[in-house]
């Protein structure tokens, strides 16, 4: 496979509505103050040195390279292998199918046309669910980072209605101030002891969190 690619990581801004445990039975997700979507931001950057191991550019279960701002598809045997392709989708990740729950990270394709005259190399629009080889693992719960926020995560209030996730274990750079304890339909179902609703997305998309 030849040609160049753009690729971006994605990492995940979550928005929440923090509020007391009397409002407990008001409105559920999507009225609007909930707070935004959880949703993955891309960052620009370029695969300089594309390879052809599957007939589509980072296919499931294909690997890629280390990297910060570049991704080369890689054998996932090679020493160079750092992550998987745990799921993988065309179009935009904001319109198409979330990621696994334990995803690591999000790598967005641009589409990008063959340098072949038969076209046959054309990588369309898309993006990688990426799940890291060894640990450690940001996706799993708890574990501070990842594109979607889960139960079991940890978060902090980065104002203006807003949290982010960070390490349960206090090890990242903002200490936890809220655990995800449940996922349910309506704000009414959470326990009585939550504290903060957050956005989850998905079929349960009200994450209940209590201060830890």
């Amino acid at each position: 496979m030849r040609g160049r690619w753009s690729v971006g990581v994605g990492c995940a801004l979550l928005a929440a509505l923090v509020t007391g445990c009397s409002s407990a039975n008001g409105s559920d997700a999507g009225d609007g103050r909930l707070g935004g979507k959880a949703s993955a931001s891309p960052t620009s950057s370029t695969v300089t040195q594309p390879t052809g191991y599957g007939a589509v550019f980072l296919g499931i279960d294909e690997c890629s390279s280390f990297g910060t701002t570049s991704f080369t598809e890689v054998p996932c045997t090679s020493e160079r292998a750092a992550s998987r392709v745990i799921a993988r989708y065309d179009g935009d990740v904001s319109d198409g199918p979330a990621c696994p729950a334990t995803s690591d990270f999000v790598l967005h394709i641009s589409a990008q046309g063959s340098s072949d005259a038969g076209g046959d190399d054309a990588v369309p629009k898309g993006y990688a669910c990426m799940r890291n080889l060894e640990p450690p693992h940001p996706g799993d719960p708890g574990g501070g980072g990842g594109p979607r926020t889960i139960v079991g995560d940890c978060v902090y209030s980065s104002g203006a209605g807003q949290v982010r996730e960070t390490a349960c274990d206090g090890s990242g750079q903002k200490k936890p101030q809220y655990k995800v304890v449940k996922a349910v339909l309506k704000r009414a179902s959470c326990p009585a002891s939550t504290a903060l609703y957050v956005q989850l997305g998905g079929a349960q998309p009200v994450g209940c969190a209590r201060p830890v």
